[in-house]
């Protein structure tokens, strides 16, 4: 499940992951705030994710999807999590993804909502 996080500084979006996430997550709470968010000029993003427990491959191709679409727009992507096979993942792949991308440990989240206005 994707909620949206509220509370954030004007054009920052956020977004807190729990349990799986599936196709509705992406279709009817990330994509419509991304679009919205691409329109207005530049995405940044923070994503909270306490815990991982996979996706549906429905979710995966919405993924992929999301990440080509307003390639230009995007600007900074804020991962707030403590999984360790993610930080590496950030590490080892951040290039690839548009904008700057970012982790941040869940105690740092406040930190990473600060990136991601800047």
């Amino acid at each position: 499940m994707m909620t949206k996080i509220s509370d954030l500084p004007p054009g920052v979006l956020g977004f807190e992951v729990s349990g799986r996430l599936r196709r509705e997550d992406y279709q009817d709470v990330l994509a419509p705030a991304l679009r919205e968010a691409a329109t207005q000029g530049a995405v940044r993003v923070v994503i909270v994710m306490p815990k991982y427990e996979g996706f549906t491959s429905g979710a995966l191709w919405q993924d992929l999807k999301l990440g080509v679409e307003n390639w230009h727009t995007w600007k900074r992507i804020a991962l707030v999590t403590d999984i360790e096979w993610m930080i590496h993942g950030v590490d080892w792949f951040g290039w690839m993804t548009p904008g700057e991308v970012k982790h941040f440990s869940m105690a740092e989240r406040a930190a990473a909502i600060s990136w991601a206005a800047g």
